[in-house]
């Protein structure tokens, strides 16, 4: 199911939810600069010593053809990739192998959230950041939104470190983020109508589903994905996006306006009240 429109205005000018999107196109823009033909070296003998895992980016067929010894070769991107991405056996460890980062290894925790794979990867990130974003920073206040959304990402990546501890596969992209605000917003507006685009053999139907159903769904595909590719090697951060949602969905709670009542806490209210039924 491909979400379209949500029905419930915002009211506001979701400024930090456009900046946020402009950041992270202005960061994919800066990462087809560098070259997806140009090789590079980098020492594979240092990560497999050090880790006792493959080399990030390691691919067998190019360095048979023209790798030598230690050496193997990523194009320019790449390099860019493994030296601002995420890379669990990088971070738990704290050493950071070449190509080194300009400043501490924990920081790629927040620079990984603003790179992407691809446009597809790119435009899908930022049609859901931009659907679901702009209630929940009317409901967070702008200040609040920015931090809430940098510690979805935050938990977003420990649930999936914690998982593939020892990988050296480098993890990007916003989708933990924007897991976050998905969860976020099942929270404060479960029963809002969601414009659906959904796909039937070889029909599409559009249908207004409530939240609850479009993004409950959606957690728990999640977690299936999770549990059937257990190896990673579809190469989705499945419990990512899980941490993202579940940190989310806490973390709204607590930084919320004070005057929002969320539609999720409302309903148990009434569950819980005998004059609710």
């Amino acid at each position: 199911m491909i979400p379209l429109r949500d029905y419930r205005p915002s009211g506001i000018v979701p400024y930090v939810t456009l900046a946020l999107i402009v950041l992270n196109a202005v960061a994919f823009v800066y990462t087809l600069t560098y070259s997806d033909r140009t090789l590079v070296p980098l020492d594979r003998c240092v990560w497999e010593q050090t880790f006792r895992q493959p080399a990030p980016g390691f691919d067998p067929l190019l360095y048979r053809r023209y790798g030598q010894g230690c050496l193997y070769l990523v194009t320019e991107r790449d390099r860019f990739v493994i030296q601002y991405g995420l890379i669990p056996a990088e971070f738990w460890s704290g050493k950071d192998l070449p190509p080194l980062t300009p400043f501490p290894i924990w920081v790629t925790l927040f620079t990984a959230m603003f790179l992407h794979g691809g446009w597809l990867h790119l435009l899908s990130n930022m049609w859901y950041l931009w659907l679901f974003g702009d209630n929940v920073e009317a409901a967070l206040g702008r200040g609040r939104f920015l931090v809430f959304y940098l510690l979805s990402g935050v938990g977003a990546a420990l649930l999936q470190m914690a998982v593939y501890p020892r990988t050296t596969a480098p993890m990007i992209g916003a989708s933990g983020a924007i897991a976050g605000v998905m969860g976020a917003y099942l929270v404060l507006y479960p029963w809002a109508r969601v414009l659906t685009l959904v796909p039937v053999f070889f029909f599409v139907q559009l249908v207004e589903v409530p939240a609850f159903l479009l993004l409950g769904l959606w957690f728990v595909l999640q977690f299936l994905s999770g549990l059937v590719d257990r190896s990673a090697m579809g190469g989705v951060a499945w419990f990512a996006h899980l941490g993202g949602f579940i940190t989310g969905a806490l973390l709204v709670l607590v930084l919320k306006r004070r005057e929002v009542v969320p539609g999720l806490v409302a309903w148990l209210r009434r569950r819980r009240s005998p004059w609710g039924r």
